[in-house]
């Protein structure tokens, strides 16, 4: 006899019911912690040059959000590579301010912690400072048991093994998985390891793609 608790229908197809999770951070929950528009707003803010900088970050970044460089060491090579009128600690500080949750959304993924019908975990591209700073500003410790980031595992999305990672430590079936992202690119290797998907627009269409699923909170 199958359990009826364990399967779930969706368009017409019964599937293993949902058991964990994974939910992206930067564009989900919150903004962006260091995308393109906050580089911009930085820049302007202290009125940098946009082409040296981008320059410089992008043969830098990946090693920033794998965590091989501090924020510190990150900002030596992109801002503070020649003298400034402003300090390491000032622009820290307005990178940090940068990051704002989005409407409804942490709220929302709370009440689905609270049920205790998931495991919740995080997959990000983040660097260490910031991620740290984002965890304890925002309670998200209080929501998710495993943070699969950039800069704790070394991998990256769209990279298929950070995805292949979560799943192994997890030990949870990837069909009994749903990813959660607002970037097309970054489910498509989760989707290819058999893992349910949604692109997130909002926290309207997020709430009636997981209960598609059967997930409510």
């Amino acid at each position: 006899m199958c359990d009826r608790d364990a399967l779930h229908s969706i368009q017409g197809e019964i599937v293993p019911a949902i058991r964990a999770l994974f939910w992206d951070v930067g564009g989900v929950l919150l903004t962006n912690a260091w995308d393109h528009t906050q580089r911009a707003e930085a820049l302007q803010h202290f009125q940098l040059d946009e082409k040296e900088f981008h320059d410089r970050h992008e043969l830098v970044v990946s090693s920033f959000e794998r965590g091989k460089i501090s924020l510190d060491e990150y900002l030596d090579r992109t801002v503070f590579y020649r003298p400034r009128t402003f300090t390491h600690e000032a622009f820290r500080e307005y990178m940090f301010s940068l990051s704002q949750p989005l409407p409804g959304m942490l709220e929302f993924a709370r009440s689905v912690a609270g049920s205790g019908k998931y495991l919740m975990a995080t997959i990000n591209n983040e660097s260490r400072e910031l991620n740290y700073y984002r965890m304890e500003k925002f309670g998200l410790r209080g929501m998710f048991r495993l943070f699969f980031s950039s800069c704790f595992v070394g991998l990256r999305k769209p990279e298929r093994d950070i995805y292949r990672l979560a799943l192994e430590t997890t030990q949870i079936p990837a069909e009994e998985c749903c990813f959660i992202d607002d970037r097309a690119l970054n489910l498509e290797c989760a989707a290819q390891l058999r893992m349910h998907t949604i692109e997130m627009d909002g926290l309207d269409q997020l709430k009636g793609g997981l209960e598609k699923m059967g997930v409510i909170a």
